[in-house]
């Protein structure tokens, strides 16, 4: 389904006319389990609850909900009424959907529980019930470049933002990852997925991957590592689509049933966050399996490169980039930066502090339409749009990211990146987590900060942390701060709140006590 006019509910009817009796969705919660055919059936009976609850081309249907059967029902029945949707966090709470609903003009709610609200959208119970009309719904659709999704991106710097997503971009995003070798998903593929559809991830590399070549997704509202590896192996469980934290609670399982629970795997992928080396260390030594990273942004929807390009993990790079994606660094004003590696050249290599660094630029058929509602700061006249992200490109080709160009932290004018610090930190025997941040400095301008989580029973210092850093990092890259805190504030897939955490540390010196277990917490 790659024509002009095509829609992402069309992969829905083509795997129902080419593979209707197999299973499309496994819901582990309720223990729904829907073939092709119904899965249309079931689009198609939703669509028309919209059309008849007064849902036309192009207007916003909010789809609140967790991952489930039923979720995956409602945004393949929105896309089919021409409808564009509105996928939210179902943790949310009130505060945080309210502006979302606003600024979106939705004007309907699938959501399965009550929620109390400023604004009034209709509200909709989710359904995945199909009925004797398996036709599609008399109102058609358009595709290609309208609107088919509105993400609202986290706003950790400053408030959320709506990602325009057209057909076209999603539908691209879909083929680019069918045509790596292998492909994410495979026609005979169980991909099992407990990330939040709501979340560009999720939805896109979980649920329309899969979709388009008439696969299996096993659907989980919810990660929890033992009743994960049973759903596992019950469901034959070819394909994982997960992130960092879930990769590391398996790590900590026994070997012997990893190898059991894992015996059918093919494909284990890992996004939103970087991987530990040690967590993929320990799963390839466990059960023989790679995890694959992959980096990608909502506005790419979300796809942009994966170490499925080269062909093997790659312990921090996030690989190459997929069949029909450009990736180029430049600088802070657009220019292509030098190619500053030579393959040939065994000496050029990268230097954290010469200019190897640059932002990520990315072009292709999935980028978005700009920012809701006027398409504003979108791809430029030719294409290319610029990420925020700040990575090299080493001698094999492959990306690494550095940090997010908003996290630069700048000590008497010289770039610290958090994450060169952090790995230093993270070396050290007891700590199981480390965030750098900037810290406001009346002297220095900004100072560097280090939030802790000290591994259980672990006896950590700060003059530890200090001096460990002052005998590998220059002297301005040097923890000011030193804080040990119980836990660290994550979003729900597992990326820290820094902002959080610059919020509550413009100050300078030690945090509570000089150890691990005593400290201050956050």
């Amino acid at each position: 389904m790659t024509g002009e006019d095509s829609t992402v509910a069309d992969l829905v009817a083509s795997a129902a006319r080419t593979v209707p009796d197999t299973i499309a969705l496994i819901d582990t919660a309720t223990r729904a389990t829907l073939t092709w055919h119904d899965t249309e059936r079931a689009v198609a009976a939703f669509a028309r609850r919209l059309g008849e609850a007064g849902i036309a081309r192009g207007d916003r249907v909010a789809i609140r909900l967790p991952t489930s059967a039923e979720f995956a029902v409602a945004f393949f029945a929105t896309l089919r009424a021409g409808a564009v949707a509105v996928p939210l966090n179902p943790q949310a709470p009130s505060a945080e959907i309210d502006p979302v609903l606003d600024h979106s003009g939705s004007r309907l709610l699938v959501t399965d529980r009550a929620l109390q609200t400023t604004c009034s959208p209709e509200v909709m119970a989710p359904s995945i019930e199909v009925d004797g009309d398996s036709g599609a719904p008399a109102e058609g659709t358009g595709g290609g470049e309208e609107l088919a999704a509105l993400f609202y991106t986290s706003g950790t710097t400053g408030p959320a933002r709506g990602v325009m997503l057209s057909h076209r971009a999603l539908l691209a995003n879909v083929a680019q990852l069918t045509a790596l070798d292998p492909p994410a998903a495979q026609p005979d593929d169980r991909v099992y997925v407990a990330v939040p559809l709501h979340h560009i991830y999720g939805l896109g590399p979980g649920l329309l991957a899969p979709t388009a070549v008439g696969a299996t997704t096993v659907l989980s509202p919810r990660f929890e590592v033992g009743q994960a590896l049973a759903d596992l192996v019950e469901h034959r469980v070819t394909g994982m689509v997960g992130v960092p934290a879930m990769y590391a609670a398996l790590a900590e399982q026994p070997a012997e049933r990893l190898r059991e629970s894992l015996a059918s795997m093919r494909l284990m992928v890992s996004g939103a966050a970087p991987l530990r080396p040690r967590v993929l260390s320990d799963l390839r030594s466990a059960t023989g399996h790679g995890v694959y990273e992959g980096y990608g942004l909502t506005e790419a929807a979300p796809v942009v490169t994966s170490t499925l390009a080269t062909g093997y993990p790659k312990p921090g790079s996030v690989g190459r980039p997929l069949p029909g994606v450009e990736v180029r660094l430049v600088d802070s004003d657009g220019s292509p930066l030098p190619v500053p590696l030579d393959p040939e050249d065994p000496d050029d290599a990268f230097d954290a502090d010469a200019d190897g660094t640059g932002l990520v630029s990315v072009r292709g058929a999935n980028l978005f339409s700009g920012y809701w509602p006027d398409g504003a700061h979108g791809p430029d006249a030719d294409g290319w749009f610029r990420t925020g992200d700040v990575g090299y490109i080493d001698v094999d080709g492959d990306l690494h990211l550095v940090d997010r160009a908003g996290d630069l932290v700048i000590v008497n004018g010289f770039n610290v990146y958090p994450h060169e610090v952090e790995e230093v930190v993270r070396a050290i025997p007891g700590v199981a987590e480390v965030v750098v941040v900037g810290v406001l400095d009346e002297r220095t301008g900004e100072a560097v900060k280090a939030v802790v989580v000290p591994e259980p029973e672990a006896e950590l210092s700060q003059r530890q942390v200090l001096e460990r850093c002052a005998e590998r990092l220059a002297g301005y890259k040097v923890p000011r701060t030193v804080e040990f805190v119980t836990e660290l504030p994550h979003t729900p897939l597992g990326k820290v709140r820094r902002a959080e955490l610059r919020a509550s540390g413009d100050d300078t010196g030690a945090s509570g006590d000089d150890t691990g277990q005593d400290g201050t917490h956050g």
